[in-house]
């Protein structure tokens, strides 16, 4: 538990990152150990622009990355728009740090990890960086992917224009975040070229030093 604190034993979530080591620096003792120091990746966008498709079809090919599932620890208790789900992704940043201290960074497929979200999290100082990827397509194209989902998936109209609300203001606000969005159109390739190209891009991102 990186949490702990290995001289006396406290609990601090908030440790001093000093990148020089890098070292996580106790604020009660000043005991600092050293811990892998790695980048955090993000893949997000609205439901039906592929992202647990993709995250299917590159789980087992990346021997570099963790990929992940965000909805797998979702509980209805972390839905709480009013604090951007503070408790949720202070969850799941706490274990991508444990996970990344094997050697191999996470990426986290998530509708909403976005900068805003992600950012002012406490946890967040145990990642050198944060890369952003969003998956976006065309209107249409995504009214007529949630169509074509099984009733299970209870794609209503009033949730289609929800998701759609949310693509246009990924493509509209992508700059305007820091660190910005990077998008990626998924409404002319095949499913296995736009895994190709997420593929990539956590490559890109993992090899940068």
């Amino acid at each position: 538990m990186l949490n702990v604190c290995q001289n006396c034993g406290s609990y601090r979530i908030d440790k001093i990152i000093d990148p020089a080591g890098p070292f996580a620096v106790c604020p009660d003792c000043n005991h600092k150990h050293s811990f892998l120091y790695l980048p955090l990746l993000f893949v997000c966008g609205a439901s039906g622009t592929g992202k647990s498709t993709i995250q299917n079809l590159l789980l087992g090919r990346l021997n570099t990355a963790v990929i992940l599932d965000g909805d797998i620890l979702w509980r209805p208790e972390f839905n709480t728009p009013e604090n951007n789900f503070q408790a949720f992704f202070e969850t799941w940043l706490r274990l991508a740090k444990n996970i990344a201290q094997s050697g191999r960074p996470v990426v986290l497929f998530n509708a909403g990890s976005l900068p805003d979200n992600i950012e002012p999290c406490v946890e967040r100082r145990y990642f050198s960086d944060t890369h952003y990827l969003a998956l976006v397509c065309h209107d249409t194209e995504l009214k007529q992917r949630l169509r074509q989902r099984p009733a299970w998936r209870k794609c209503d109209d009033a949730f289609i224009k929800e998701q759609i609300r949310f693509n246009r203001w990924l493509n509209k606000n992508s700059r305007k975040t820091t660190p910005m969005l990077e998008l990626l159109d998924t409404s002319e390739d095949s499913i296995t070229q736009s895994a190709e190209k997420v593929a990539l891009w956590i490559q890109e991102k993992i090899r940068q030093p």
